[in-house]
């Protein structure tokens, strides 16, 4: 019976709360340990200099479907809560491709034929590499690298550096000489191919714990569960009848545990039990990625040309306008995703190259107030070919696992953090 269920989910992040939200959905109680003072894991928001700020940008897409639903199950609202944008991508002064509002996958087959910055031989290259991929149901006999995949259906270095990096890199946090192949392609069918919405860009308006986490929480208050911070779980204790998870405030019997941590601190707490060893074998087999931020507050009268614009070859790859996307005006962020050079230069170093970028691109010459660099060093997983990641069900029957590192179609990203824990909430009797 669903009263005789009592469920963990260690970790507040957003699979965390995805699975928490669902199973309270069900008034299912559940309880949330969070390790951190406040939710959200990898994708949370930051106070610096009285400013809200999140650790990093997150872009969502029209697609995620089922993070918009929690959001709007916990008491979101999608259309006030996001900038949406339709599918655009600008690298200032390259490349620019704008779709317009025409049925998927025409839409994205005018942009590439009508894209500023590439040749007219270039754009019929790249609309037939979508019609090829079409063709093949986005479907990969071998898997293999996008660089790999891209040099098989002739999309030469130019295209490729001003159109497919961006791509592959924003979406899978991983050099297109490393990155999955097949996992791009996931993101591409379910973004340009099906609904024209699909592929329209989500700015949050709001940082990222309040977006889902935050709201989550009280939804999950507001059906009998509890949310503990400051509270992660030190060991998990498998019993006949359960599931003891052992906390710095006492020790609690469980149903059913849901390990939603980062990978690192899962495997760490799975390591002492010897039928989940496949599993932990898989979470340290992870190659681990990293997303640099950099913070500049100038002055309010200082913007750039849209809410979010790359640059070509910089190291800055995508520049956000808090004020456009926030109201926070004078607040630029920008992303430097995946590994590269930027990692040998000091928080300042990069800072000003950032900012020596933004005056030669846009005549920025003015000094910022603030700069702050938020370096997340294990961001995401590398997203290689054929990468074997763990599963949601373990070993051990009532305890499974959530996270975005964790078996799906999707690279790191917010849906598929929230997939995973859907589906974990869901392998729940009764759920």
């Amino acid at each position: 019976m669903a009263q005789e269920l009592k469920v963990a989910v260690i970790g507040g992040g957003y699979a965390g709360m995805a699975t928490a939200a669902e199973l309270a959905s069900h008034n299912i109680p559940v309880t949330v340990f969070e390790s951190a003072r406040q939710l959200g894991g990898r994708a949370r928001g930051v106070q610096y200099n009285g400013t809200q700020l999140d650790n990093g940008q997150h872009l969502l897409l029209g697609c995620y479907r089922e993070t918009l639903r929690l959001i709007e199950l916990v008491g979101g609202d999608v259309e006030r809560d996001f900038l949406r944008m339709p599918l655009q991508l600008d690298l200032h002064g390259h490349f620019s491709l704008r779709a317009p509002h025409l049925p998927a996958p025409l839409h994205l087959l005018v942009a590439l034929l009508a894209a500023q910055g590439l040749s007219w031989g270039e754009r019929i290259k790249a609309a037939r590499f979508m019609l090829a991929l079409r063709g093949m149901r986005f479907r990969l006999v071998h898997d293999v690298t996008v660089a790999e995949l891209l040099k098989q259906h002739g999309q030469d270095a130019d295209l490729s550096l001003k159109l497919w990096e961006p791509l592959c890199i924003a979406a899978l946090n991983t050099p297109m000489q490393k990155a999955s192949a097949q996992v791009l392609l996931n993101v591409l069918r379910d973004s340009l191919n099906r609904k024209r919405a699909d592929s329209d860009m989500l700015l949050p308006r709001i940082d990222f714990t309040t977006l889902l986490p935050q709201r989550a929480a009280g939804y999950v208050e507001r059906h009998g569960g509890k949310v503990h911070l400051s509270c992660g779980a030190e060991s998990i204790v498998p019993k006949d009848f359960g599931i003891e998870v052992i906390t710095p405030q006492g020790t609690q019997l469980f149903s059913h545990v849901i390990c939603a941590t980062s990978p690192t601190v899962a495997a760490d707490l799975l390591r002492s039990l010897p039928a989940l060893s496949e599993t932990v074998s898989r979470i340290d087999a992870l190659e681990q990625q990293p997303i640099y931020t950099v913070y500049l507050q100038y002055p309010a009268q200082v913007q750039l040309p849209h809410p979010m614009i790359g640059l070509h070859r910089g190291y800055s790859q995508w520049l956000f306008d808090k004020g456009r996307i926030a109201g926070q005006r004078g607040l630029l962020a920008a992303v430097i995703s995946a590994e590269g050079i930027h990692q040998e230069l000091s928080q300042d170093e990069l800072a000003q190259k950032v900012i020596a970028e933004l005056r030669s691109e846009f005549g920025i010459d003015t000094t910022p107030q603030w700069f702050k660099v938020i370096a997340e060093k294990r961001a995401t997983f590398c997203c290689s070919p054929d990468l074997q990641r763990p599963a949601q069900r373990t070993a051990i029957p009532n305890l499974l696992l959530a996270g975005d590192y964790t078996a799906g179609d999707y690279p790191a990203t917010l849906e598929g953090a929230v997939l995973s824990g859907l589906y974990c909430a869901k392998s729940i009797p009764e759920a």
